[in-house]
């Protein structure tokens, strides 16, 4: 048996894991805690981050309009900062609650951003992401959210310009949800390394059969899905940055 010390408000508390050769599931070992990206890594960092609000903190907007707005602004070849920042700007317009046009929301989004070190920074590809969200502001208008979080998922998916990993962050930040994963490339990769998914896996051709496997991968470790996925992207965009 390990034992970890981790921070809590209150003070510490310990997490106990399983001998680093006892395996989390067939083939992958939960391997020592204090070794970067095992399985016991990531359980001792997602529960530090739990203990601190992280699974509280991940919800960007106020309702699924708004939510799904901040994640399609975000995603793949976007800066984090730079995401928030853009659908700051649109927020506080009230552009994102008026249904704007494709031309108002571009003309807006062609603005360069200041970021935190003072640099000006012009968001990648603005008319593209303006015509998204003038087509998803009018679908979700008068949207009856599915009770279930797959089924909300895959309907957010019939939106043009969301797939499955920006539908799946939408409803894991809007509800809090454990029932889908975030598989972007950060992901991918930590779940390689341990041998959750096989070497080169592809989340374009097998995204489902991929998220099943991380769900339980998050369930024999004990963590809840929502904050594993955040974890480690968390993590490994400074690794791999």
């Amino acid at each position: 048996m390990q034992t970890m010390f981790i921070s809590v408000p209150s003070g510490f508390r310990t997490v106990s894991f399983p001998d680093p050769d006892c395996e989390a599931l067939p083939g992958v070992r939960w391997g020592r805690f204090d070794e970067l990206l095992t399985a016991a890594y990531w359980k001792g960092q997602a529960d530090q981050a739990g203990a601190l609000g992280l699974r509280e903190r991940l919800r960007l907007g106020s309702d699924l309009l708004e939510e799904t707005a901040a994640c399609l602004l975000g995603g793949y070849g976007m800066r984090g900062e730079l995401g928030v920042l853009a659908f700051k700007r649109l927020k506080d317009s009230g552009v994102l609650k008026r249904c704007a046009s494709a031309e108002e929301i571009e003309e807006s989004l062609a603005e360069p951003f200041v970021m935190k070190n003072g640099s000006n920074v012009r968001y990648r590809f603005p008319r593209q992401k303006a015509r998204y969200l003038e087509g998803m502001l009018h679908t979700l208008q008068n949207f009856a959210e599915p009770g279930d979080d797959v089924d909300l998922r895959d309907a957010l998916t019939t939106i043009p310009g969301i797939g499955l990993k920006t539908a799946s962050w939408v409803v894991r930040n809007h509800r809090a949800s454990d029932s889908v994963a975030v598989l972007d490339v950060h992901i991918v990769r930590a779940c390689e390394h341990l041998g959750v998914f096989p070497v080169r896996s592809n989340p374009q051709k097998a995204y489902r059969q991929l998220e099943e496997r991380f769900l339980e991968f998050a369930s024999a470790i004990d963590v809840p899905a929502s904050l594993l996925d955040a974890v480690m992207w968390r993590h490994m965009r400074l690794i791999w940055s």
